[in-house]
């Protein structure tokens, strides 16, 4: 596997070149429903990243179509997104905490990893009603975003994160 340092390649990613590795490759999501956690081999797969990019600063091709397998077509726009460091979290003196994670449509949404939910359309829609895929790419570039230690951090005074969470309200309805 490729690393940053001998890639070569400007703007090099911090997992290879994974996106590439990952591109062309087939999945059929899971119709699984989703409870308030996710799926036991899915929690198990985010913390074999973890370990691994800790140990390593990489993430294994393994695990790679692990994340392919599982997530279908959100890794690689996942992945995308980390690389990018689009996602940060917002975080309250009183240590309430969501994400914020810039699109590539160039719209911000908030992301709750807490219950596994975000504000886009694709997480309403492809998520909830239709249950083709466990999670949205954003959600799901939170959750690299941690393994990898790639998040963005803000602290906010409670009114600004309560501003954020009304401002997100206010364009759903």
């Amino acid at each position: 596997m490729r690393d940053r340092a001998s890639s070569g390649a400007k703007g090099a990613r911090c997992y290879g070149d994974a996106p590439s590795r990952l591109r062309g490759r087939s999945h059929e999501p899971s119709a699984n429903g989703m409870d308030s956690t996710l799926p036991a081999v899915a929690e198990e797969l985010l913390k074999e990243i973890k370990k691994a990019y800790q140990e390593t600063s990489q993430v294994p091709d393994d695990l790679l179509l692990g994340l392919k397998f599982i997530f279908g077509p959100s890794a690689v726009p996942a992945l995308d997104l980390v690389d990018q460091r689009s996602v940060t979290r917002v975080r309250s003196p009183s240590g309430r905490t969501a994400y914020q994670v810039l699109g590539s449509s160039g719209k911000l949404y908030t992301c709750y990893s807490s219950c596994h939910f975000c504000t886009c359309p694709a997480f309403g829609f492809t998520v909830l009603q239709k249950s083709e895929s466990l999670l949205c790419k954003h959600i799901l570039a939170v959750y690299l975003s941690q393994a990898m230690g790639a998040c963005q951090e803000l602290t906010v005074s409670e009114e600004q994160l309560m501003s954020i969470l009304l401002a997100e309200e206010e364009d759903e309805g």
